[in-house]
């Protein structure tokens, strides 16, 4: 069976402005370059899903309703934008919870693999923050970092193959790299 190569994404602050605990729909803002980045890692085979970890629902402040309302409706502007987002994957887990679904873990990536059949050794993790880029090693993908601004070196967790400042030039980068 064949197995696809595919570029797994953080939500906020990857896709869109991160509001911090965004429970309504209406707040959605993409961020700029992220649907010229997702035509060309389309374009070069990438199959494209969302993993992103969403401790406001436990908090209670993002009900579930919106959250999944809030997937359907970036997944609905992607594909007004020749994009076909597969999945969102999230993890409603709080964030000193430790749960295997919970990035740093791996849980969202490898679910996502077995859905969909992807070849993790071929694909990328991209986020906004460490935990991605760890999220990503430990399923063993490669993965990117874009817009961080706290040092690098003073992370636990291993750095990322490519860093930068946004998702376009991520994008960029990970093609250059074949």
């Amino acid at each position: 069976m064949t197995k696809y190569p595919a570029v797994i994404l953080d939500r906020d602050g990857t896709l869109i402005v991160d509001r911090i605990y965004l429970n309504d729909p209406e707040q959605i803002q993409y961020l700029p370059g992220v649907f010229e980045a997702l035509r060309l890692l389309r374009d070069r085979g990438f199959k494209l899903i969302v993993a992103t970890n969403q401790s406001g629902v436990p908090r209670g402040l993002v009900k579930v309703q919106n959250l999944d309302e809030i997937h359907r409706r970036i997944q609905a502007k992607f594909c007004t934008e020749g994009v076909d987002l597969l999945a969102f994957h999230s993890a409603p887990f709080m964030t000193d919870d430790n749960h295997p679904m919970r990035k740093p873990n791996p849980g969202m990536l490898l679910e996502a693999a077995l859905r969909f059949n992807l070849d993790l050794s071929a694909s990328w993790m991209i986020g906004d923050r460490m935990t991605d880029v760890e999220a990503g090693h430990r399923a063993g993908t490669r993965s990117a970092l874009i817009g961080y601004s706290d040092p690098l070196e003073s992370s636990a967790f291993a750095l990322p193959e490519v860093h930068a400042p946004n998702l376009l030039v991520a994008a960029q980068e990970i093609l250059a790299r074949g």
